[in-house]
């Protein structure tokens, strides 16, 4: 029996949706409380296509031109989407140009630019404050200071065009996660003293996905486990 490029993607979405419900069941939540972000990084706009035939509504990418063309490509579709890469200023008004929710937020000059790209599209755009999970000084830390989130939100909510919906982290490379989103999630609880109508938590991937719901995500980022390996020519 052939399978299908629609049977792959089928399969790998049934198994996903199961992890969801099963890790929501384990932390005393309801699964649809839970969110699934497909990741299509690298994966063509034609299975774009068959997720959103298969019910998919809401899709990230994390770089800036493979984003833009896909969404227009896709703009038929009626799908949400996610901007979850690092955000280069002079990309940020074109990112604001097509995505509803731009989850790396990590600097005040970016807002600037992201409100312009947004009164250009005449669409206000959702944001995620990415807050980094790694210790201060490694290679390679991406996302603000906890210590920093306060001021970096208070600047989104007086910027005309963008409404501050919430966090976004990353577990740290070679940590157990699990300690990582503990962490997060005491600075969620703080934050949303601040910004109590900001309740979206943008945590987990598919080898971690189980450990941010257990720590209170309510957005998780699946690519490969929906999607297969990645291409690696690109």
């Amino acid at each position: 029996m052939v399978t299908t490029r629609t049977d792959e993607i089928a399969a790998g979405l049934s198994r996903t949706r199961e992890r969801i419900s099963a890790a929501a069941a384990a932390a005393g939540r309801h699964p649809e409380d839970v969110h699934l972000v497909v990741v299509t990084k690298f994966f063509p706009a034609s299975d774009v296509r068959i997720l959103a035939d298969l019910g998919v509504t809401e899709v990230g990418e994390n770089r800036h031109q493979e984003a833009a063309a896909k969404a227009a490509e896709c703009a038929d579709l009626g799908l949400r989407w996610h901007y979850i890469g690092g955000l280069q200023s002079n990309k940020a008004a074109a990112v604001a140009g097509y995505a509803d929710v731009v989850e790396s937020v990590d600097r005040s000059s970016l807002l600037p630019r992201l409100s312009r790209g947004a009164e250009e599209r005449g669409q206000d755009v959702d944001v995620l404050l990415q807050v980094s999970l790694d210790p201060p000084g490694r290679a390679g830390r991406a996302g603000a200071d906890p210590g920093d989130v306060p001021a970096l939100a208070a600047e989104v909510v007086a910027t005309e065009r963008l409404r501050l919906r919430g966090l976004m982290a990353v577990a740290p490379l070679g940590e157990d996660p699990d300690p990582a989103f503990a962490r997060l999630a005491r600075i969620r609880e703080e934050f949303l003293v601040e910004h109590p109508e900001a309740t979206v938590l943008s945590a987990g991937m598919s080898g971690d996905l189980e450990q941010a719901i257990l720590h209170g995500a309510t957005h998780v980022r699946v690519g490969s486990a929906v999607l297969g390996q990645r291409p690696t020519v690109k």
